[in-house]
């Protein structure tokens, strides 16, 4: 930061100062992000619109940075994030502290929670029927399952193979007493061009039929893209050496750049100018090249590269008259864009 950072003085007085901007009282999840919050989901979503919620850990050189986060456009918006004073998996009460703050966020949308295989899939089941909220649930294909009239028997004993499915309605997970009846999806996707799962899907789920939970729970992967954006992706945030309190802090930061990101990606989408700023698919791909969250970079880069080099730009335009027609259209995507910012 301090190596970007346009201030007319010294490095290491402009990194002293950062040091002391990060630990304004202001800048608290709470106090500072929440009513940003507010703001992004009263402009970008429409009352009682179903919203898919992923929560996961971040792994760092020394911290557990345990998060909840809003999927949106093949990415994670951060909602909350506490670090965890310990390495591995999370617990319900830890699990309860990170998403009390969120239910009150979130009250007037339809919540629909997903999680990956993690201690306490199961009682976090139980939490969130209790609290009459939706979830997809990865679960460890050695829980028990007891359909009615049969045995208990390992979810990896049911069969699932290679490019195959099944829904099992209202069965008891695992042996343990005190919980409820649930719905378990099991998927296995086959694989194509070598690529694919080592092993199927086991999901513990409310939502209703098959092919919607399957669907639902696709869409976690987007915090698994966050998460490297955050890291090896681009902001570096597992080489961090920060206490905890300049580590949330941090968190913050990168958490509304990279929020800036995907909702300037999302307004190009609208104005129909991603064409100017990345390469849209390939031929090889069904799918997009880019998310929001890189054409909202791109689109930046783009336009900053035009502001350094005007003078050169104009001169090879002049030598292209032909092209004249299409420089116009290519100068207005440009300052579509910077009306964005």
């Amino acid at each position: 930061m301090a190596t970007l950072m346009p201030y007319p003085i010294m490095f290491e007085s402009r990194r002293r100062s950062i040091q002391r901007f990060l630990k304004l009282p202001i800048l608290k999840i709470e106090k500072f992000w929440f009513p940003l919050l507010k703001y992004i989901l009263r402009t970008q979503f429409k009352n009682k619109q179903e919203l898919k919620v992923a929560i996961n850990r971040m792994q760092g050189r020394d911290k557990n940075v345990f998060m909840i986060s809003l999927i949106l456009d093949k990415r994670a918006l951060p909602l909350y994030w506490q670090i965890l004073p310990k390495r591995g998996c999370s617990n319900l009460r830890e699990e309860q502290s990170l998403r009390s703050p969120i239910l009150g966020l979130l009250k007037n949308y339809k919540i629909v929670l997903l999680r990956d295989r993690e201690f306490g899939s199961v009682q976090l089941a139980s939490w969130l029927c209790e609290e009459n909220i939706r979830f997809v649930l990865r679960v460890k294909q050695g829980r028990y399952i007891q359909e009615k009239g049969e045995e208990f028997k390992r979810l990896s004993e049911c069969g699932l193979v290679l490019g195959r499915r099944f829904y099992l309605k209202g069965v008891k997970v695992t042996k343990h007493k005190g919980f409820s009846c649930f719905d378990v999806a099991a998927y296995w996707r086959r694989k194509y061009r070598n690529s694919g799962e080592d092993e199927g899907w086991y999901l513990l789920t409310n939502i209703g039929p098959l092919k919607q939970a399957v669907t639902a729970f696709k869409c976690r992967s987007g915090i698994e893209a966050m998460f490297k954006d955050c890291k090896t992706g681009g902001y570096n945030l597992e080489k961090n050496y920060a206490c905890d309190d300049r580590l949330k802090t941090l968190i913050l930061l990168r958490a509304l750049a990279y929020s800036c990101a995907i909702l300037q990606g999302r307004k190009f989408k609208q104005r129909g100018i991603q064409k100017y700023i990345s390469r849209l698919i390939e031929s090889r791909l069904s799918q997009r090249r880019h998310s929001s969250f890189w054409i909202g970079l791109y689109g930046q880069s783009w336009v900053l590269g035009m502001e350094l080099c005007h003078t050169t730009i104009a001169e090879l335009m002049k030598i292209r008259r032909n092209k004249r027609t299409f420089f116009h259209k290519g100068l207005r995507a440009m300052s579509l864009i910077l009306s964005s910012f």
